[in-house]
């Protein structure tokens, strides 16, 4: 895989060689068990896989070359490069301002653009239509389009399927960037309708089996479908397509689940005319994050700390696999651990930021899990273990927990 130029200020001392000895030991990344870097007063483990993807490196690498190759331009980016304050506040420190927001609110008239100016695309993409207007008022956009070669991925596999007259069930959060841009595209070539979770595809279950009417189908779906959707036709044949930071199992057990469905109504002999494998748009870098994250579970600790953006979908669910099994606290940069006894983190639940005492755990050498989410540079995630280590007068330096590291592989 190819390496990327990103700012320095990204990258980690201590990460990068935990990274660099498993890439030596494990290059074809079998392995999902979790580095233990031992402290002596306390263990702080690693998943295997964690941090910038290759979707988000080259997206910082085409946006800090439109910064460098644009003196003097100005510079816009379609809304949040990626779900990461660090990174953003970084880029608008440089002169970048944000065109919308993540919501898709408009932060600057599209109007107020010009031919001179140029416009980043996101590595979520962007709806067609925007592409459209940009294009028709002579806005290039293609020089810096960072959109991910996996959601790309996804985009033509909704192309294959519509032009299959498959209807394109689209795995997503409703008002998430790369599920807006990812429906833009998809409605382009068929029917499509977007899904939330599981408990939604038993909704739409009930409207393939005929157990709901069809004069209700809009309560459930309004504003998620193409323009004229037609449950009655439409629900037919599927092919389930994934936002890229969902979890990957939930994905596939919708696609199950939907199969199994059609199994039911048509028998086997008649599934592949109503259902279509779609198991290909998985993207491998959410898989692998959320596999090494369970080889971390796997290996018991006392607590999780996962570090990124709020708003990130991606690191929200590896906070929702950490939870399942410890104590876990969702932290966008190491100043929100207070002190040994204070920090700030986000509840995924209530979603918001709470003050939560008497977090570490009171015990002879703990050991803590420490990851993040795929948009959060190494750097924020040395912060973290730095500060952690600073509550644990005695541990021993990264230095030495980095060599005993290297002997045991």
């Amino acid at each position: 895989m190819r390496s990327f130029e990103i700012p320095t200020t990204y990258r980690s001392p201590i990460i990068s060689r935990v990274k660099q000895l498993r890439k030596t030991t494990d290059p074809r990344k079998q392995d999902f068990t979790p580095s233990v870097l031992d402290f002596g007063r306390l263990q702080v483990l690693l998943a295997r896989h964690f941090g910038f993807c290759y979707g988000v490196e080259n997206a910082i690498e085409i946006s800090y070359r439109a910064i460098n190759e644009n003196p003097g331009k100005r510079i816009f980016l379609l809304s949040e490069m990626i779900h990461n304050q660090a990174v953003n506040d970084d880029l608008q420190s440089r002169g970048v301002q944000f065109l919308q927001d993540t919501y898709g609110n408009q932060l600057i008239p599209f109007d107020s653009l010009t031919p001179e100016d140029i416009v980043i695309v996101p590595a979520f993409g962007t709806t067609v239509e925007i592409e459209a207007y940009l294009k028709a008022h002579n806005i290039g956009v293609q020089s810096y389009n960072t959109t991910c070669p996996f959601v790309e991925k996804v985009w033509k596999r909704s192309l294959k399927l519509g032009s299959d007259d498959y209807t394109i069930v689209i795995h997503g959060k409703p008002k998430h960037e790369e599920t807006r841009a990812t429906f833009s595209h998809a409605r382009q070539h068929g029917a499509a309708v977007v899904v939330k979770n599981l408990d939604e595809v038993k909704i739409l279950e009930g409207f393939i089996r005929g157990e709901k009417p069809l004069s209700d189908f809009e309560v459930y779906f309004n504003g998620r479908t193409s323009e004229g959707f037609d449950p009655a036709r439409h629900l037919d044949r599927l092919g389930v397509v994934n936002q890229t930071t969902m979890l990957a199992e939930e994905t596939q057990e919708i696609a199950d689940y939907l199969k199994q469905v059609m199994l039911d109504l048509h028998g086997e002999g008649e599934l592949k005319q109503h259902f279509a494998d779609t198991r290909d748009t998985l993207c491998y870098a959410t898989n692998d994050n959320q596999r090494a994250t369970k080889g971390l579970l796997e290996e018991g600790a006392d607590l999780a700390i996962v570090v990124g953006g709020y708003n990130s979908s991606n690191t929200s669910h590896l906070v929702e696999l950490c939870e399942e099994a410890m104590p876990t606290f969702f932290i966008q940069m190491a100043e929100h651990l207070i002190s040994d006894s204070e920090i700030n983190h986000y509840d995924i639940h209530r979603k918001e930021e709470v003050l939560s005492t008497g977090y570490l755990p009171d015990c002879d050498k703990p050991r803590i899990i420490v990851t993040s989410g795929a948009s959060c540079p190494d750097s924020i995630v040395d912060e973290v273990i730095q500060r952690v280590l600073s509550f644990y007068p005695g541990a021993a330096a990264p230095e030495k927990a980095l060599e005993t590291l290297a002997k045991a592989y």
